[in-house]
Formats: C-alpha cells, sequence, structure tokens
C-alpha cells in the first residue's frame, strides 16, 4: 500500500525519467526510400519481340561474347548469326513466320543456352529450349481462348511393380464441374521419352488446350485426360524395352486405372476408355492397348520409334492380337507421323502390314519432322474421333 511519503518520492522519480526523455534529440532520418518507380509504364519487352507483320526480333546481352546464333525451331534448324551493338547487345530479326508455337535457343561461344528474358520453357527430363507464340487473326486449334475452361489436378501413388512414389496430371473438362451427375469417358495420354507427366500440359503440349477448344466447337467429346509417367529409369529403352513396357501396363492397369475410377466420375467400360502417346509414349499405347483390349476400345500413337524399326514384330509384343479380329474389338486404331521424321518409312511399313491383314486403320502422315507441330494436330484429329 502506497504511503504519501513513498508516493511523493515514486512522482519525483518519473519527473525525473520524463525530463531525461524529453531532453533526447534523436538524430534527424536519412531515409530515400521511393516507391514513385513503381507506377510507371512496363518496360518494353526485350526477347523475343513479336511483330505485327510475325517479324520476331531475338535480343541477349553478352557484352564479352565474340560469336552468337540463334537456333530458331524444332526440326532441321539453321543457326543464325547475331548482331551486336556498341552496348553489348545482340540481335537479330527474322523473317515472318506462321501463327504457331516456336522453341528457340542461343549459342554463346557455342554454349547454348535459354533466353534468360523469356520464361516460357520446353521441358520434360530437362530444360530444352525457349517458346515463342505467333498468334493470328483467327486463334489456332492450340492457342488459348475466351472459352469456358476445365482444371488440372495433380496426383501422387505409389507404383506397384516400380516400387516408389510416382506422379500423374488429370485434367477435367470445364463440363465436369458444370454437370455434378455426369460420368465422363478417359483418354490416357502418353508423353515421349525426354518428357514426363506435366509435358503434355506445358507450354509447348497443350493437350488441355486443343482439348477446350474442340469441345468450344462441339468436334469432340467432353472427356478427363490422365497424363502419367512413362520412363522407369529416365532412359528411352527402359520405357520401351520388354521389361519396361510390362511394368507399365501392370502400372497403368493395377494402379492407375482404379486411382482414377474411384477418384472422379468416369465411364467404366472399354467403349469409354482411350489411350495415345508420343514417341515413346507412342509405343507404349500401341502395345499396352492390344495387350489389353478388355480395357481399350480406342488406340493412337504419334511417331513411335519402337513400331518404325526395320525388325519390329507386332506379334512378339501383343500375341495372337493384331489380326482382323481386331476390328470387331477396336472402335479406332490411329497411326500418325511426320513425313519428315525418319520414323516415317517405318511407319508406312506399319500401315502396310495392318492393310495386308485387313486391320482397318487410320493414317494420317502431316509435314513436320519429330516435333510438337506435329503431335498437337496428331491429338486434334484423334480426339475428335473418340466415343462418338
Amino acid at each position: 500500500m502506497y504511503t504519501s511519503k513513498s508516493f511523493t518520492k515514486f512522482c519525483s522519480s518519473a519527473t525525473l525519467l520524463l525530463l531525461f526523455c524529453t531532453g533526447f534529440t534523436f538524430a534527424q532520418s536519412s531515409n530515400t526510400y521511393s516507391v514513385k518507380s513503381w507506377f510507371g509504364p512496363p518496360a518494353p519487352t526485350f526477347s523475343p519481340v513479336v511483330a505485327a507483320d510475325h517479324h520476331i526480333t531475338f535480343r541477349l546481352k553478352a557484352r564479352h561474347a565474340s560469336d552468337v546464333k540463334l537456333l530458331f525451331g524444332e526440326w532441321n534448324i539453321k543457326p543464325q548469326t547475331m548482331t551486336k551493338d556498341t552496348a553489348g547487345i545482340w540481335s537479330i530479326t527474322i523473317n515472318p513466320v506462321e501463327p504457331g508455337i516456336y522453341s528457340y535457343v542461343f549459342t554463346v561461344d557455342g554454349v547454348q543456352t535459354l533466353d534468360p528474358v523469356n520464361p516460357v520453357t520446353k521441358i520434360g527430363t530437362q530444360l530444352y529450349s525457349s517458346i515463342v507464340e505467333v498468334s493470328g487473326n483467327t486463334p489456332r486449334f492450340d492457342e488459348v481462348q475466351n472459352i469456358p475452361h476445365g482444371t488440372l489436378q495433380i496426383h501422387r501413388y505409389l507404383s506397384t511393380p516400380l516400387k516408389q512414389l510416382r506422379g500423374l496430371y488429370v485434367y477435367l473438362p470445364p463440363q465436369y464441374y458444370n454437370q455434378p451427375t455426369t460420368s465422363f469417358p478417359v483418354l490416357y495420354l502418353r508423353h515421349g521419352g525426354g518428357d514426363n507427366e506435366s509435358s503434355w500440359t506445358q507450354a509447348a503440349g497443350r493437350a488441355d488446350v486443343i482439348l477446350e477448344n474442340l469441345i468450344a466447337a462441339k468436334k469432340a467429346v467432353p472427356m478427363i485426360i490422365v497424363m502419367t509417367n512413362g520412363l522407369t529409369d529416365g532412359s528411352w529403352a527402359g520405357g520401351s524395352n520388354t521389361k519396361g513396357l510390362k511394368d507399365l501396363d501392370e502400372e497403368l492397369t493395377t494402379d492407375v486405372i482404379p486411382l482414377i475410377e474411384k477418384t472422379y466420375r468416369v465411364k467404366k467400360g472399354r467403349e469409354s476408355r482411350a489411350i495415345t502417346g508420343l514417341s515413346m509414349g507412342g509405343g507404349q499405347a500401341f502395345v499396352i492397348g492390344l495387350r489389353n483390349l478388355d480395357k481399350f476400345a480406342w488406340i493412337g500413337e504419334f511417331s513411335a520409334g519402337l513400331l518404325s524399326d526395320k525388325d519390329f514384330n507386332a506379334d512378339e509384343y501383343a500375341p495372337n492380337v493384331v489380326n482382323s479380329t481386331l476390328n470387331q474389338k477396336l472402335k479406332l486404331l490411329w497411326i500418325g507421323i511426320g513425313k519428315d521424321d525418319p520414323r516415317y518409312p517405318g511407319h508406312l511399313d506399319l500401315v502396310a502390314m495392318l492393310n495386308k491383314r485387313n486391320i482397318h486403320n487410320e493414317f494420317l502422315a502431316i509435314p513436320g519432322g519429330h516435333e510438337w507441330t506435329v503431335w498437337r494436330i496428331e491429338l486434334a484429329g484423334f480426339m475428335q474421333k473418340l466415343f462418338k
């Protein structure tokens, strides 16, 4: 309890503290920080710059380099020499190109590099290239448009044959949420040897965009797309040899399909499942599909090296299957290839074999090499045939 004497002592101490604080002088602030520059107009694009007439200008800062070249495209690439200005900026403007998605890289004194100011890249098992997109007056079939859009989901699961956690991507069309009581057919879509489960939905693949555009144009049935990892040991061989194909077959049928059918509203009959893929994944889709005709009624492949090999024997991979009885079991067998691809002659042999055995197939050979330009077109054609 305070006494009169103690209260007087407390007040005297407080008065001294107050006098001390008020007598202290703070140093003048030297803060020069400002956000005014944040509100100016954005800086112009440095590289790449797409002009209205579809010329493209590429630039790279490399003051100390002595030789810089542009490698534009995915197939039959011809290096183009760039020129340096007094600020050490190398540049080149290429001739107009058709609307599309293009890959490019630079070489700096012989060392390949991506465009450091362009975040859009082609990736898979490694970073491959930078990407530039050229729009046209009419939106392309593989260009994002102002239409209803679906969603992408990612899952992890334990692979029974590989005994490791694996990833897969699932694309759900906009109708999946707009029609909550509807079940949907499923396309199992496989990637190539240098890619992974995300590649078909990256800037180069655009499977989700292609399907959305087709659905909006009423050219394709709304479907779910499932994209798994087709590599077993990180190599093309591991995804194409006898053991690899056996493991991937078991993984798809034992782990993936049950997971999808437990998680999503899907139609479960074989007539509501399709499988296709590009390159390594095309070989996988062809073989796994033929081995599981009780599960798939729609099979396709694009540019598969395995099927193009001069020693390929379909009967070794799918015994007692590749005969005219396929016509009663399959709704579609699709074969696709670029005419400039070294696999093209092998695909002609494959189609000739199928025709000789009176097996119905649809063969689409288009200009282009072993590249995404071809595979996007092939996928669009394949999708328009499915589940009808």
